[in-house]
């Protein structure tokens, strides 16, 4: 193995992280309460810089480095480079929630760059064991961050069920990962696919790998059946951390499933296709269907959450190259709404008080007009209302279904979408039409406000000219 130059440079933007880690673990120690702001500060530049790099060192072609262990191609790049920008984005809104609650602490940035790096190399992995290193990093870092308020009985609870679920989940995928590296004498995903061409598809040992490998992407995706852990975890962790929690992880689900499925696993496509339709409906079904039924927006959200997973199933599942456009298109404007929701429950939360439950919202239009309009942007995105990108988003994937021949699988996806808008219209209804029950000024910083805002209207410029990200999307598929 070399660890020489041309070695390092694919690799750049992950060494950058995590020596940045290091580096505000180090700085935070010499640094009193009131100048906590400059650990804030680090964790963002770090964030910005490592997007910039990966821009920088971006070649346009595949590199496989490190005994083909670590792969830098096109897709690699555009979803590092949107997990490091949703991440700052996350970090901006959590700040003031932070420090009205004193948790506003260097610790919290020092896991969440971690987390970040667990994202990256699970982008960029090319064997078994890259993925499942990156994939313990992001795990572990994330239940840390979910018991961050010590003082939570809640978040204890909440992260104690995670990772015991988590751990179950981890060890169930490196039981089928054993299977296959049994079945094909090898944990590289090429040569794992080199290996699945010669020797056929009818090997019963791949196919119980290839089940138990499913169950760990599902449970990382918080797919139903393997999404008990997700409404728990969204209503007991503080909101700055659900924030990070439910939307740069996404995008990094995606690429694990792409990574296993596409470049190791693409010859058991026909096995693994009818998996994830099963996945994909009851999430579609369970998640829509029980978020009406809930009163905290935290809890709705994560219920919505299950449901846009079963979309992004879709996508994958279609096994052509728009599939996969339409899926990664989908990961990355699903975490751009999700921050931004999560984003607008902090702005109503306040010191002593928690914007969790839906009549929180009521009369919004009435405390803050401006505000109002960018959750009922954030809220018709979701529900895939035009001319916002959440449209888009879904017509992409239901094309992409159709093209194989599965129209059935889109009626269902319409079906339950049409489901689903109801709860994100009940909050437009609460905001618009009811009068508010609390009259106190929203509590926010001039660029938590200034970073709302984009977010929001973002939704509907990407909605208007949707063809930038989809090309950036298909270009980087390939």
């Amino acid at each position: 193995m070399q660890f020489d130059m041309p070695s390092l440079i694919p690799v750049l933007p992950e060494v950058f992280i995590l020596t940045m880690a290091c580096v505000v673990l180090v700085v935070d120690l010499f640094l009193e309460q009131e100048q906590r702001i400059i650990s804030y500060g680090l964790t963002q530049i770090s964030l910005l810089l490592a997007a910039m790099l990966t821009l920088l060192t971006a070649t346009g072609e595949v590199q496989i480095v490190f005994d083909g262990s670590v792969i830098r191609d096109p897709m690699s790049d555009v979803l590092k480079v949107a997990v490091c920008l949703i991440s700052a984005g996350a970090f901006l809104y959590a700040k003031d929630y932070l420090k009205n609650r004193s948790l506003f602490k260097g610790e919290f940035y020092v896991l969440g760059l971690f987390a970040v790096l667990g994202m990256m190399v699970m982008i960029s992995a090319n064997s078994f064991l890259t993925v499942y290193l990156g994939l313990e990093l992001l795990a572990l870092c994330l239940y840390a961050l979910v018991a961050f308020d010590n003082k939570s009985g809640l978040g204890s609870e909440a992260a104690m069920k995670y990772f015991v679920l988590g751990a179950l989940a981890s060890g169930l995928l490196l039981y089928g990962i054993s299977m296959i590296y049994g079945a094909t004498g090898s944990i590289e995903f090429q040569a794992v696919a080199e290996a699945l061409t010669k020797t056929g598809m009818n090997d019963t040992v791949l196919v119980f790998g290839l089940v138990f490998v499913v169950i760990g992407l599902a449970f990382k995706f918080g797919a139903v059946p393997f999404h008990m852990w997700v409404p728990d975890v969204y209503h007991g962790a503080p909101t700055a951390v659900v924030l990070f929690l439910g939307s740069t992880p996404k995008i990094a689900a995606f690429a694990l499933a792409m990574r296993l499925l596409v470049d190791g696993l693409g010859d058991l496509h026909a096995d693994w296709q009818g998996m994830l339709a099963i996945l994909a409906v009851l999430s579609m079904g369970v998640g829509n269907v029980i978020a009406i039924a809930q009163t905290n927006i935290k809890r709705m959200l994560a219920y919505s959450t299950i449901s846009h997973v079963g979309f992004i199933l879709m996508g994958i599942l279609a096994g052509t190259s728009k599939g996969y456009t339409a899926a990664m298109f989908y990961s990355i404007v699903y975490a751009m709404m999700a921050v931004g929701a999560f984003g607008i429950i902090v702005l109503l939360s306040r010191k002593g008080f928690e914007a969790e439950e839906l009549s929180d919202y009521k009369g919004l239009n009435d405390r803050s007009p401006w505000f109002a309009a960018m959750m009922l942007l954030l809220m018709f995105s979701m529900a895939g209302v035009p001319p916002t990108v959440g449209f888009f988003a879904k017509m992409f994937v239901l094309d992409a279904v159709v093209s194989v021949n599965m129209v059935w699988l889109a009626i269902v996806g319409v079906a339950f979408s049409i489901i689903g808008a109801y709860y994100y219209l009940r909050i437009i209804k609460l905001m618009y039409f009811d009068k508010p029950e609390d009259e106190a000024p929203l509590e926010a910083g001039v660029d938590t406000r200034i970073a709302l805002t984009v977010n929001g209207l973002a939704m509907l410029v990407l909605g208007m000219f949707p063809g930038g990200l989809l090309s950036i999307c298909a270009a980087a598929i390939g």
